[in-house]
């Protein structure tokens, strides 16, 4: 199933395509493992665009570490430099910024949503939808499974966050977009005017 907003230009059996500014944020959300890392390896834009994914920060601090680190102990260091990095990116980098994160914390959205508008962005939202069944499966096809109090953490925030979205458009967004996991696995082609 695919909710479609202005801006959003699909047919079955398609790649997602999308219309964005220049001056663009736009953030891929969803649960962990409901596509969003797929989505974006796929991705293709008319321009060049800023992708900024939090494994980056993680794989990089990995490289850094003794071997065998577990990711517990510098879960919190990604995330603070994931963050900053987009900041960063949304203050320097002069085209579109695509962000990478599950997004299902109001506290996370409003500060996505914050650090588009005082950069002089729209605010576009992405969110890849699917059940928690679908999400644990993807998790575990990538090798990588949350922990289940970080996984039941998002689970009991997806109601809020599906709720906002049937609504229509959740504050300070200028586009949401819903699609469903299948339809995230076919890519996304960013058409940059």
């Amino acid at each position: 199933m695919i909710t479609r907003w202005p801006g959003m230009d699909s047919t079955a059996g398609a790649t997602l395509q999308m219309t964005i500014e220049p001056r663009a944020l736009l953030v891929i959300a969803g649960l962990p493992g409901s596509g969003k890392s797929t989505l974006l390896r796929s991705t293709q834009a008319s321009r060049p665009v800023e992708v900024l994914d939090s494994d980056q920060m993680r794989d990089r601090l990995a490289a850094a570490l003794p071997p065998g680190t577990p990711y517990r102990r510098y879960r919190p260091a990604v995330h603070v430099l994931h963050r900053l990095r987009v900041v960063l990116a949304a203050v320097r980098t002069p085209g579109p910024v695509v962000v990478h994160d599950p997004a299902t914390g109001a506290a996370t959205r409003a500060w996505l949503m914050l650090t588009g508008l005082l950069t002089g962005r729209r605010r576009h939202l992405l969110w890849v939808d699917c059940t928690p069944e679908e999400a644990l499966a993807g998790q575990r096809a990538r090798g990588r499974v949350l922990r289940t109090a970080s996984f039941c953490r998002h689970l009991r925030r997806l109601p809020r966050v599906r709720a906002l979205l049937v609504e229509g458009r959740p504050r300070g967004w200028n586009e949401t977009t819903v699609v469903d996991r299948e339809t995230a696995g076919r890519g996304l082609h960013l058409v940059v005017r």
